[in-house]
């Protein structure tokens, strides 16, 4: 059997399991046993993550790209990872580097706009957001212009409606966008619907994300 990179479980969504698959193809091109041993540092990294040991993590998705130079650009894990230990022109770089192989993501700009307004100021990151293509996930692009400046986060809210992947990703967005621009209060409301256990199965690893978040939210 093939080692697939950077297959989440829950999937995080069809298109990223579709870059998986992709990736996939590409390591079935290299020495099978590299392949395998890059699977199983993903896979651990995942793992240290999701159990809060962000170094341990990021020194995982480290090695998978060491190990495998041509994937460090999907390594959009590592950018979150780099995030919560405060490297943040490294986060920066890395979703910059993910916009290559990925570049209809909004939560890729998402993330980018967090890294940049912590190294500088939400200003600067408005400034620098990335562009996107079509992302067709709700309420995506409501999101994207609520980092641009063009829409109110109720916006957001309203086009998610009664869809519980809309809903969770509005209010994680939310939350987070919230705590960028300096509204702890409303960053702790949002994100502690976002991270509730009933945005499990929809969340997958974005999930783990905002539950880990919020325990370090004061």
């Amino acid at each position: 059997m093939l080692a697939m990179l950077l297959m989440l479980a829950p999937r995080r969504r069809p298109r990223r399991a579709r870059l998986a698959a992709t990736l996939a193809l590409a390591i079935a091109a290299a020495a099978q046993p590299a392949a395998q041993e890059a699977q199983e540092l993903f896979n651990r990294a995942v793992a240290d993550f999701q159990n809060g040991q962000l170094e341990a993590s990021l020194a995982g998705f480290d090695e998978v790209a060491w190990l495998e130079p041509s994937f460090a650009p999907h390594l959009w894990q590592r950018g979150v990872a780099l995030y919560y230990v405060g490297r943040y022109e490294e986060c920066r770089r890395q979703f910059e580097s993910h916009q290559t192989v990925n570049p209809n993501d909004v939560e890729n700009a998402a993330w980018h706009f967090l890294c940049v307004a912590r190294a500088e100021s939400p200003e600067q990151a408005r400034a620098a957001l990335l562009p996107v293509g079509l992302d067709e996930r709700l309420p995506m692009r409501q999101i994207y212009d609520m980092f641009r400046g063009t829409v109110s986060p109720f916006a957001v809210l309203t086009a998610a409606g009664q869809v519980p992947s809309a809903q969770f990703y509005a209010y994680l967005y939310l939350g987070l966008y919230y705590e960028a621009i300096g509204d702890p209060d409303r960053a702790r409301e949002h994100m502690e619907v976002a991270a509730g256990a009933r945005y499990k199965s929809v969340g997958g690893y974005t999930h783990a994300v905002a539950r880990m978040h919020l325990e370090r939210m004061p």
